[in-house]
């Protein structure tokens, strides 16, 4: 990121109250470029300098936190991976999809945020959600779904 870009940063934290905002840079490289993509889930690793965790205190008008998270993720773009953007799992990013509530989940709705989260890993991911979990017990708005025995295979 460049000086203007961190410049630009500073100006978006600032657009919100006093510790109303956290944004956090988590350092990587060093041995966790040791391992290839697919040697575990998480594949977003080598060539990533940080990860940037951005979050909101939901105080006053959610209207204009949701509005400000999102200008700060559309700001930060031109700093981060793409095709897809990457994500960490464990943040939760729900404006990358979710399931429905009925507690069917498509693998073609799930490939979205999966792709994002666990990159080429998903499809594995997703054979191995089968064999261990084929009735999708254990599910939440994001999880990895199995194979469906009528549409997916």
């Amino acid at each position: 990121m460049s000086i203007a870009g961190i410049e630009g940063l500073w100006k978006k934290i600032l657009e919100v109250g006093p510790g109303e905002t956290t944004v956090i840079f988590t350092p990587y490289g060093g041995v966790l470029d040791n391992y290839p993509e697919s040697a575990i889930p998480f594949p977003n690793r080598a060539g990533t300098l940080f990860m940037i965790y951005s979050s909101v205190l939901w105080v006053g008008n959610t209207t204009q936190k949701l509005e400000w998270i999102r200008s700060l993720h559309e700001y930060l773009t031109p700093y981060v991976s793409s095709n897809p953007r990457r994500a960490y799992w464990n943040y939760d990013d729900i404006d990358l999809g979710v399931n429905s509530g009925s507690g069917i989940i498509s693998n073609i709705r799930a490939r979205k945020w999966g792709r994002s989260y666990f990159n080429n890993n998903f499809d594995k991911l997703i054979r191995v959600k089968t064999l261990v979990d084929p009735l999708n017990f254990f599910r939440h708005e994001q999880s990895i779904p199995p194979f469906s025995l009528f549409s997916d295979m």
